[in-house]
């Protein structure tokens, strides 16, 4: 019996389109890039319900006639190519000819196009692959088409769609993707009838302002490096104004935006030494180059490349950003053992910290009544007696004396005190590479990382503050004024609500800026802007790789944020302090990336390591 057979043209099509159109993302490149191909100087987006209900793309370019109008929606139907050969010297953005034949089948779709000089336009409605109606209409030249109801035909690919969040911030990347390679073409991008971007024609610098910040003027220095086989130029950031996340890294070849893990080494290593761990810099780099000399094929998404001679790209990536770096007297500015943006004095600065720091930083300052605890706070709460069964199991002991009771009673300072108290007996604890904090326990001794350790402590505080929905707020003499781009300002905007909750006061003040009228009260004042840019970086991220909920994600964020960081000095009783809060939570064993916070060493293994066998 037979059993192999031809799949209905409806379900293979709807296949076929999953390929290429995986969420409202792709749609967007696919309709852009169609836009940017039809030689158009002014381009809008417009995006409802995170693309979900609608992505709308007009356009004032070249329009189609009847005919191709009809045919544009066939597979395979293209005016990019005509033989073979073609795909081996491809400048146009699309060429496949899927994308409006996959749209089609996945969407219902309106299409209105009109040439140069003709009198009537072209109005089509498909849905599902199928035409529902075409006839003459009146309409602008060029062409504008509407994809509503994505995947409404196939709910299950539907839910798999994330959350608008999510899925708006993939449209912004990819809009800024395609607005930064064309930057001689106008965009618009709405959201929900908000304009989030305005961007005129003009220059790649003005471009980068436009689209990031007008502070970006002075983060940025021009790259450029020129042979017969290869041409690389651009901008990448100053040292000093890098990132914790590797979100503003944009590659293009022949215009076109690439993922190439190989040649974000090639720039990171360019940067060596300037950089503290973990930061990325900013960068927008072209490369042009004979399209006979690489292979755009090998993704449907066309993010892929590869080159006919690898070695020599990485090489004059490499070398077009050191010679900028060195050309324009770019030289670290940073304490490599010490994040820029703290200090040297022995007391946290821009963090949360416990009233016993508090009132010791407050006794030294003279200025005590500054640092009063506000009247609703509250120290952390004891946690269940099963904690301390854990924690005994984990040092191997079973003494009180091993570690600060997490059952044990709250003092008025706001950390924790046992009847037995190990730090009087034993030794004080220390601190290594500004990064690390020994304490010694019966059985050997414990190795804290203490950002990891702190990031758990503030995380599971944030928790608690978003459950109470209420914290105390202090006001700032002077409030602050915050200016984001776009991407930033709207996820900013979305979490205005809880972030207020906790005890900022930050308010919309037109379009993409902010005001920081007030921070929590538990929170020292320093650089509030900092923090927030970090909070809203971090937030983003954790978008991207982890599956958590918007208050989880929150919470996380403004840990990071708000944490001590590795490179920064502490004294005897802030390790302490910071020892008795982690040993005091409810999961003191991870940080929120899962990072373990401490280690154990017992005796006898150290024994075991010096024999000589």
């Amino acid at each position: 019996m037979d059993i192999i057979r031809l799949l209905p043209d409806n379900i293979a099509n709807q296949i076929a389109a999953g390929e290429v159109i995986q969420r409202p993302a792709s749609a967007v490149k696919e309709l852009l890039e169609n836009s940017i191909d039809s030689g158009a100087t002014h381009i809008k987006l417009i995006v409802k319900q995170a693309g979900k209900s609608l992505v709308q793309v007009i356009d004032n370019g070249c329009g189609m006639s009847e005919t191709d109008a009809r045919m544009s929606f066939e597979k395979h139907a293209t005016s990019k190519i005509r033989a073979a050969e073609d795909l081996f010297n491809i400048r146009t953005m699309g060429f496949r000819g899927e994308a409006l034949a996959s749209i089609a089948a996945i969407a219902q779709v309106e299409l209105k196009t009109k040439q140069t000089g003709d009198q009537l336009g072209t109005s089509i409605e498909i849905e599902g692959m199928k035409i529902l109606k075409q006839e003459p209409c009146q309409t602008p030249e060029g062409t504008s088409i509407a994809m509503k109801n994505l995947f409404f035909n196939v709910p299950a690919r539907r839910n798999f769609l994330k959350s608008d969040t999510v899925e708006l911030k993939n449209i912004i990347e990819e809009f800024q993707r395609i607005a930064l390679a064309h930057s001689k073409i106008g965009f618009q991008l709405f959201n929900n009838d908000y304009e989030m971007y305005h961007l005129k024609a003009g220059n790649l610098k003005q471009r980068i302002v436009a689209m990031f910040g007008e502070n970006y003027a002075g983060k940025i220095v021009p790259v450029e490096e020129k042979s017969y086989a290869l041409h690389v130029y651009g901008y990448t950031g100053k040292p000093e104004f890098s990132k914790k996340t590797r979100g503003e890294q944009f590659i293009f070849v022949n215009n076109r935006f690439i993922k190439s893990p190989y040649l974000n080494h090639a720039v990171s290593m360019a940067f060596e030494q300037m950089l503290p761990q973990g930061s990325f810099p900013f960068y927008v780099l072209f490369l042009d180059i004979d399209p006979a000399k690489i292979d755009i094929n090998v993704h449907p998404a066309k993010h892929e490349i590869k080159f006919e001679d690898e070695k020599l790209v990485y090489t004059f990536v490499n070398l077009g950003v050191k010679h900028t770096l060195g050309a324009y007297s770019v030289s670290p500015t940073l304490d490599f053992n010490q994040e820029h943006h703290l200090n040297n004095n022995d007391t946290f600065t821009q963090q949360p910290r416990t009233w016993l720091e508090i009132t010791q930083h407050a006794t030294t300052t003279k200025d005590a009544k500054k640092f009063a605890p506000p009247t609703n706070f509250q120290p952390l709460t004891t946690r269940e007696e099963n904690n301390l069964k854990n924690w005994e199991h984990a040092f191997d002991t079973n003494t009180k004396s091993e570690v600060r009771s997490p059952k044990s009673e709250e003092n008025t300072s706001g950390s924790f005190s046992s009847d037995n108290d190990a730090y009087k007996e034993a030794v004080p604890p220390h601190q290594i590479q500004r990064r690390y904090i020994v304490s010694q326990i019966k059985s050997g001794f414990i190795l804290i990382d203490q950002q990891a350790a702190h990031e758990r402590i503030m995380f599971e505080r944030y928790l608690k503050l978003l459950d109470r929905n209420k914290n105390e707020s202090q006001r700032q003499l002077f409030p602050q004024n915050l200016d984001l781009n776009a991407m930033d300002a709207q996820v900013l905007h979305q979490l205005l609500p809880e972030i207020n909750n906790l005890g900022f006061d930050i308010q919309e003040f037109g379009k993409n800026s902010f005001v920081i009228h007030g921070f929590p009260a538990d929170l020292l004042q320093g650089d509030e802007k900092k923090m927030i840019e970090e909070l809203i970086e971090q937030y983003k991220m954790n978008l991207q790789i982890t599956k958590l909920s918007k208050r989880e994600n929150l919470a996380k964020s403004l840990a990071y944020s708000s944490s001590i960081k590795a490179g920064k000095k502490l004294s005897v009783e802030e390790m302490k302090t910071l020892i008795d809060e982690l040993f005091a939570c409810e999961n003191a064993f991870n940080a929120p990336n899962g990072k373990f916070t401490f280690i154990t060493l017992a005796n006898d293994e150290l024994e075991k390591r010096f024999e000589n066998k």
